[in-house]
């Protein structure tokens, strides 16, 4: 058994299993064909073959014209709504391509705070996340700041020991010559 989940952008409905999916007669796939509501793609016989999203489209189509819009107004709105989700897809693949850029940077280290979409509408949760990571890159740098300058005073004490032994057999060397 797999686990894929299928692919809703898979043609792979027929006309009239589309329609009766869809709730609407096979002539009003067609018409919305015409008009561009939806486009199912073509075999190469040039029948219609509709995926699992031109199927939920039509659904949305036949939800907004209940609701008394006009063809040419559910047109526009799934063209703004197709419009939003393009954007959408290219905010991420911008932010995506920014944090890589920032991260690449040579010099001081970056973090890049990566969030559901949703979060947006609560910008104080990502911002008291950032000042969190914020204290606790800077807690780590402090550390390892701390550990280095240790790790120099221990080679300075052992650098003075052996100072002061080597200076203590010079006199020692002295008082028995």
């Amino acid at each position: 058994m797999s686990d894929e989940q299928p692919d809703e952008e898979a043609p792979i409905f027929a006309i009239a299993v589309a329609a009766e999916l869809a709730g609407m007669h096979p002539q009003t796939l067609r018409q919305y064909d015409r008009m561009g509501l939806v486009s199912p793609q073509r075999t190469a016989g040039k029948s219609r073959r509709y995926s699992m999203r031109d199927v939920v489209q039509l659904r949305e189509i036949a939800r907004l014209s209940a609701e008394g819009l006009n063809l040419e107004g559910i047109r526009r709105i799934l063209e703004l709504e197709n419009q939003v989700s393009d954007l959408t897809a290219r905010v991420r693949e911008l932010e995506g391509a920014l944090a890589d850029g920032l991260l690449a940077r040579p010099g001081r280290r970056v973090a890049a705070i990566v969030h559901d979409a949703s979060l947006r509408d609560h910008p104080e949760l990502v911002d008291a996340v950032g000042a969190a990571a914020g204290l606790a890159l800077e807690n780590g740098r402090l550390q390892a700041d701390l550990r280095a300058r240790l790790e120099d005073l221990r080679a300075s004490r052992a650098r003075l020991v052996e100072a002061a032994d080597t200076e203590r057999r010079r006199l020692e060397r002295n008082l028995h010559d």
